[in-house]
């Protein structure tokens, strides 16, 4: 597989890749402000579906390691889904209206997508693939490709096997942990 870089703010990546994670790290240090004191992580999903827990994973590993100082909203324990995004969206623009937002949400695409990362400069729609009206969430967005879209979507995130989100779980979190770290050397 190869880098695919289809324009100044769109980045995709697949999550086998060689070196994925020192790649999107160096990708997410000139796009997510590391610096910026109200920055949110807003991981997206539910572990009811196999195929929607990519944003509750990378939440879960986030918070998991005491280095990434960020606040993380959705874990697995906790997630942050479609009966609680309003709401945790509207708590933070209350607190913090000058929040820059990263938000992470699985998504599906075409089969030869399947496995790849994407950096979006902008908000997400989560719940599109499922028919669900969602706010846009995210200043930015990670994305990942976990399963092929076109027919049946409920069925198809519910089959899904755990073990491909959760693998691109861990290279989004480990970039992101890098890229935090390497903010701190380079500054």
């Amino acid at each position: 597989m190869r880098v695919v870089t289809t324009s100044p703010y769109d980045y995709r990546i697949h999550y086998q890749e060689t070196g994925v994670v020192w790649k999107l790290s160096t990708f997410f240090l000139s796009h997510i402000p590391f610096d910026k004191e109200e920055l949110f992580f807003l991981c997206i999903g539910t572990d009811r579906s196999t195929g929607d827990a990519l944003g509750s994973l990378t939440g879960s590993y986030l918070t998991e390691s005491s280095s990434f100082p960020f606040p993380v909203l959705g874990t697995l324990e906790t997630p942050l889904h479609a009966l609680n995004l309003q709401q945790r969206l509207d708590e933070i623009m209350i607190i913090n209206p000058s929040a820059f937002i990263v938000a992470i949400d699985a998504c599906l695409g075409q089969g030869n997508s399947v496995g790849q990362l994407l950096f979006h400069n902008g908000p997400i729609q989560p719940g599109k693939a499922v028919g669900k009206d969602l706010p846009p969430v995210g200043n930015v967005a990670i994305k990942g490709v976990v399963n092929t879209a076109g027919f049946m979507e409920h069925a198809v995130l519910q089959s899904t096997r755990l073990h491909l989100p959760f693998e691109m779980s861990k290279v989004i979190g480990r970039a992101l942990q890098l890229a935090y770290r390497r903010k701190n050397f380079i500054i």
